[in-house]
């Protein structure tokens, strides 16, 4: 290779070279002899042309260009908003259905690229997706239809009884609504006015440690003048009113107990010797109770998986429980059997409430779905959809159409069953809604409880605050109204229930 052809770069940078072990002085004969050897191979520098700067510069602004129009291009490419949809295009395409810590708009977004990837194809669904989608579609639905299966001669009977029990109930109910429509609009604000002015001065008139352990329920009795509360420890104690003195102790649980209710008449016209009270427990036992003896009195088993919560029918004869198995059940206590074993909730059941005329039941699960039934029929009559988290709890307006349920999202929603639909949302609290109860007489207010360790009380109608009652150290777990809307009593992780009362004093 003549020295004209080897380049002047390479002529000025090698000086030295070795070939063969031998130190070559001149650094083109060592190039020389390495490209006869086959070892080194020389390029045409002709052909090729150093990048400037600019010219770098210009390709990069070049490629951050290219950059955003494929972005932009792909946030023009619309993809479903349904979650199962997105997972089911991901596995069409052969991709994960999801990403350790991917979140719904984390899918959408790799679907985009996905599909920009593609291209225009990739968006035209086959008919094998087609089959898949209605698929999908169909077994959303039956997830949300209700079945229903032939039951006992006993559930008949308890739904004609119901029946009979009800519709009484519901027509003098209706004839009193009659009456307040016939009140002056002056007169019916008044009314409401004093309730509330009287709600907002609301104090606390007791504290009470009431056991070793949380506790987790507390109810006044019928009379409110005794006050139940039972306690992570498996006990259940009762307390007189309003001076929070024990009256005696109920011990038969051996696990944390979940919820107790009073029987509708007791300490009223029903015999101390009978059963007056029920509890639950987080190994599914349901005890009964009367007021002389510290010992259940008798037990309801059937429950393998946490019962929540106990509530007695208005009449008295039956006995409500909500399960983590899904389920909730109706036992007869006079017949001493199960007359209904309903399903609905595709997670635990945990609370349930009855209307006052006894012909519906509500009941909340952790599905972040609740269902009005009817319990003449067997039917859920509504579907309340709308919260984002687990419904804790639920409660019947006395109007007998309006329902409030409680939530894990801090909401309180309203709904009214003669619209079906929710007709007012509360953001109530800072952590999830465990408790809530409407004033027993006319629903004038209603009072939340919630694991941020306040309760307040709102007005109806309009859901206005009127009063925070903050004095608990941890989360509250239970409240109740007492009968004669005399008293609030609040129960607290802090193993304290606390009495609040309303002042006569003008505010």
């Amino acid at each position: 290779m003549a020295d004209e052809e080897i380049p002047s770069k390479v002529r000025k940078t090698v000086q030295y070279g070795s070939i063969d072990g031998r130190l070559i002085g001149s650094g083109e004969e060592a190039i020389r002899m390495g490209v006869e050897a086959g070892n080194i191979n020389i390029t045409n520098m002709q052909d090729t042309m150093e990048m400037s700067v600019e010219d770098r510069i210009s390709q990069r602004q070049a490629e951050i260009l290219a950059e955003f129009e494929r972005k932009k291009q792909i946030r023009q490419i619309h993809v479903t908003t349904d979650d199962n949809e997105v997972r089911r295009q991901l596995r069409s395409f052969g991709q994960p259905i999801t990403l350790f810590g991917e979140g719904p708009a984390d899918r959408r977004d790799r679907l985009r690229e996905i599909v920009a990837e593609k291209g225009e194809e990739a968006k035209k669904p086959s008919k094998i997706s087609e089959k898949e989608m209605m698929a999908a579609k169909e077994k959303e639905e039956l997830a949300k239809t209700t079945w229903y299966h032939e039951g006992p001669d006993s559930l008949k009977e308890a739904r004609v009884w119901i029946a009979d029990y009800s519709i009484p109930r519901a027509k003098e109910r209706l004839q009193k609504a009659k009456l307040k429509q016939d009140e002056s609009a002056t007169q019916k604000h008044a009314r409401i006015h004093e309730v509330h002015r009287h709600m907002r001065a609301v104090s606390s008139i007791g504290s009470q440690i009431g056991d070793s352990r949380p506790i987790s329920a507390c109810r006044f009795s019928p009379n409110s003048k005794v006050l139940a509360t039972a306690s992570w420890s498996g006990l259940c104690k009762l307390w007189s009113i309003p001076d929070c003195e024990e009256m005696k102790v109920l011990r038969g649980h051996a696990i944390n107990v979940c919820s107790i209710a009073f029987h509708p008449q007791a300490t009223i016209s029903l015999d101390e010797k009978v059963c007056c009270l029920a509890s639950s427990s987080a190994d599914g036992a349901v005890k009964l109770w009367n007021m002389e003896s510290s010992e259940p009195v008798s037990e309801i088993d059937g429950h393998d998986m946490k019962v929540s919560k106990v509530e007695y029918h208005p009449s008295g004869r039956f006995l409500g429980t909500t399960c983590y198995d899904t389920s909730w059940r109706l036992w007869d206590l006079e017949a001493e059997e199960e007359v209904l074993h309903q399903e609905g909730h595709s997670k635990g059941v945990h609370d349930i409430s009855f209307q006052d005329d006894g012909a519906l039941a509500a009941t909340s699960g952790l599905d972040s779905y609740g269902r009005i039934w009817d319990l003449r029929t067997g039917r859920c009559i509504m579907f309340l959809e709308g919260h984002l988290k687990e419904l804790y709890a639920i409660c019947f307006s006395p109007n007998s159409y309006q329902v409030a349920t409680g939530s894990g999202d801090n909401t309180v929603k309203v709904w009214d069953l003669r619209r079906t639909t929710c007709v007012y949302t509360i953001p109530a609290h800072t952590n999830l809604v465990s408790s809530l109860q409407y004033e027993r007489n006319n629903g004038d207010y209603l009072v939340t409880a919630s694991y941020d360790c306040t309760a307040k009380i709102w007005a109806h109608p309009g859901f206005m605050p009127l009063k925070t009652l903050a004095a608990h150290e941890n989360k509250i777990m239970s409240m109740d109204i007492s009968p004669d809307n005399e008293y609030i009593v609040t129960s607290s992780f802090d193993r304290t229930f606390k009495l609040w009362s309303k002042d006569i004093i003008d505010v």
